[in-house]
Parts: C-alpha cells; structure tokens; sequence
C-alpha cells in the first residue's frame, strides 16, 4: 500500500508575497515534484524577524505563536529563505523559552522546518522536471543560511542537476551583501560599501546571472547591479530549479519598482 504524501505546510515569506510571487510558485512545483502535499495556510504571518532584530522580544514571541498556530499540524515546514526559516527552526524556542508548553510547540515545530534547498537535498528531492538553464551562475551564500542552517553545499548539488548551468564561484561568496534586515537602513554607507564590493566579486567572476536563496539579499545585489548599469540576471534558485528563470528575473523587477 502506497504511503500518503507528505503534507508540507509553505512558509511564503513577506519578501516572496510582496515583491517576487514567482519564487512561491516555483516552490510549489518543486515540492509537489518531490511528491508532496502542499498547502499555503491563510493565516501565516511574518516569521517575527524584524520585531526580534529591534529587540521587542515580547511582540516577537507574539508573531512566534501565531506561526506556530498556523503550521503545527504539518508534517514539515518548508520555505524558500534560510533568513526567515532559521527563525522559524532556532529562534522561537529561544523566544518562548519562558512557557514551558509554547516552549515544548516551538520545538516540535523546530524539529519539522526546512529551508527549501535542504528539503530538496536531504529529505525529499523533486522528481521529473528536468530543468534548463543557459547561462553562467554566481551563487550568493545568505548569512542566515550558510551560518545558522549549515545551508552551502545543498544549493549547489542541486544546481549541478540543471542542464545548461555553468557554476562559478566567487571569491567572497559567503561574505555579506550588506542587505542584513534593517542593517542596510540603519548604516547606508557600511551597507553600499559591501554590496558595491559584492557586485565586485560576482563581475569577477564573468557570470551573466546571480543566484540565491533569500530574497532581501538578491533585492539588494540586484538593485545595485541596476544602479551600475550591469546587465546581469538575478533569481531566486527555486525558480532555476522549478525552470521558471525567464527574462531578467529581480533584477528586472527591481528596475521596474525604481522607474
């Protein structure tokens, strides 16, 4: 007797929701090749990230427990950004530390969230799709990602797979492109400086695409990559992986935001 599918609850993230819906549907393609059932709750709300990085730990704590509600009767959590899945998965025990039961749902919840490149690699990989992509490709390691979810060699395996891809690596791929949340709002300057010498490293580099795991970091290369006027690609990996990389990708809707 055929085991049921999994039931994976998405995680859509505010970035995806707002400014690149397509990453959500390519994780939905994924995760159903990989042979999942996927549902996208109604009542998700931000994963708390800001709310914690400001320090208003009891209105962090508030979001944490509304995310919890949301998702606790799936079988995994999965989502297409190690920034907000590492709060999900590590932070929100922390943060409701002071309840003994909350703490006990926070864990649980914990033990079952996935950034979606580590659900594709190690638990459940995406059958039949096949995906093609021309181009030459610099990945961008996401703090977030490779430092709290061990989140490196994942993407890469799986970009492997895509045929037409051509990895480079740059020679700083896993130094900050000074996105950092409300890091970039609160030291423009320090923040400049750092994408300007990311930019830097993936021209190195000789690619013609940028790609990712977390949209605010693909955001802010892609903008300044416009401001330079580089004609570089730049997308998210769930839509090169789902075969769903067409046009400029963010960085063209990063032009059209800013005209």
């Amino acid at each position: 007797m055929a085991s049921a599918k999994p039931q994976v609850g998405l995680f859509v993230t505010c970035l995806v929701d707002v400014i690149r819906p397509e990453v959500g549907f390519a994780t939905v393609r994924l995760l159903e090749a990989a042979g999942c059932r996927v549902e996208v709750p109604a009542h998700q709300t931000c994963c708390g990230q800001p709310a914690s990085s400001a320090g208003d730990r009891p209105q962090a704590a508030a979001v944490a427990r509304a995310v919890i509600r949301a998702f606790e009767r799936f079988d995994y959590v999965v989502g297409p950004s190690g920034s907000c899945l590492s709060i999900l998965s590590r932070h929100y025990p922390q943060l409701l530390s002071d309840d003994p039961q909350w703490l006990e749902r926070a864990r649980s919840l914990a033990g079952r969230t996935w950034e979606l490149t580590r659900f594709l690699d190690e638990v459940a990989p995406a059958q039949g799709l096949e995906p093609a992509y021309p181009g030459i490709v610099a990945y961008h390691d996401s703090c977030s990602g490779l430092r709290e979810l061990g989140i490196r060699d994942q993407p890469r395996r799986l970009l492997g797979q895509v045929q037409g891809l051509e990895l480079r690596e740059m020679e700083a791929r896993d130094v900050c492109c000074g996105f950092g949340g409300t890091f970039c709002v609160s030291y423009p300057e320090i923040s400049a400086r750092m994408v300007d010498d990311k930019v830097a490293s993936v021209l190195a580099t000789g690619a013609d695409t940028v790609v990712g795991g977390d949209l605010g970091c693909l955001m802010n290369i892609a903008g300044r990559l416009r401001r330079r006027g580089e004609p570089l690609r730049v997308f998210h990996v769930a839509e090169v992986l789902a075969g769903r990389a067409q046009g400029a990708g963010l960085a063209g809707a990063v032009e059209g935001a800013t005209a």
